[in-house]
């Protein structure tokens, strides 16, 4: 039965790394640039939850509320601030500029709440037993599937049948000859980064849940594994994304469990490796010729 625990155990977790790179995959796909502070975004929003349930004694769902409201405003404005003025400028830069967000959110988030490890109050507690003292589920475990399910469903349908939806694919195919039919580009690339970070903090509060520790830190590894997941299932692309971060947490889980603690990010890392070199565009991803 420990091999059918570790196999949920990777799943909920997988699930948890599919909702952050998810929001990679949607800020890549449209803007074609790597948001590194992603990562501490899912940080500010356990914050916000973690006040909001203990300080202030809310809901859980209102804490999550919260948590979205906050981060979502937080993407628009680390976009318009930090990343749209470097909308023509290389590829480098933004990426230097999106290190320096990273650190800046840590930096606030340890004067703002102090870097002391904060123990946070899971959303939902108790333990689903499928065999007694043999296996189980937690409900942590249970919510994080479904919400991962939820979000790319709902990610897919709104990608692929609203408005704004076609306007963001639009934009990802060729932002110049989108702009020239009337679209507003700045706007959708504000609206991506709104979603991304909502999904960002959905992610933290699950993970802080899941794991009940809290720190300025916090969001640093999960948000590198979650670009790992990302490009492992092939960035730009939701179902991939969903794969990824779902075999990304198999794959953790396991090598925690059958190799060494210590060395489970070396073997994620050592898979992603293969797995590139024998497909470069990912899982699920397209190679797409550079046009000259």
């Amino acid at each position: 039965m420990s091999f059918l625990n570790n196999v949920i155990t990777g799943i909920s977790l997988g699930s948890i790394y599919a909702i952050i790179a998810l929001g990679y995959t949607m800020v890549y796909g449209i803007a074609k640039m790597l948001n590194f502070a992603h990562g501490d975004v899912i940080m500010v929003g356990a914050y916000m939850a973690f006040f909001a349930m203990g300080r202030f004694e809310l809901p859980a769902i209102a804490g999550v509320l919260l948590a979205v409201v906050v981060c979502t405003a937080l993407g628009i404005v680390i976009e318009r601030l930090a990343y749209k003025p470097l909308r023509q400028a290389p590829s480098l830069a933004v990426l230097i500029t999106a290190i320096g967000v990273s650190y800046f959110l840590q930096n606030g988030a340890q004067i703002l709440w102090g870097a002391a490890t904060k123990t946070f109050t899971p959303i939902v507690n108790g333990t689903l037993v499928l065999v007694p003292e043999q296996l189980s589920i937690s409900y942590v475990a249970i919510l994080s599937v479904v919400c991962c399910i939820v979000v790319m469903i709902g990610l897919t349908l709104f990608t692929t049948r609203t408005k704004m939806g076609k306007t963001m694919r639009a934009c990802s195919e060729d932002k110049a000859a989108a702009q020239l039919m009337g679209i507003n580009v700045d706007a959708t690339i504000s609206m991506t980064f709104a979603i991304g970070s909502a999904l960002a903090a959905i992610a933290g509060v699950l993970m802080c849940s899941a794991y009940p520790v809290l720190s300025p830190t916090t969001g640093s590894m999960p948000g590198i594994r979650a670009f790992t997941a990302a490009v492992f299932g092939g960035i730009g692309s939701i179902p991939g994304a969903l794969l990824g971060g779902i075999l990304l947490g198999i794959i953790e889980t396991f090598g925690k469990a059958y190799i060494s603690t210590d060395l489970s990010d070396a073997v994620v890392f050592a898979v992603l490796i293969i797995v590139l070199l024998v497909k470069p565009a990912g899982l699920m991803g397209k190679y797409v010729p550079e046009k000259v």
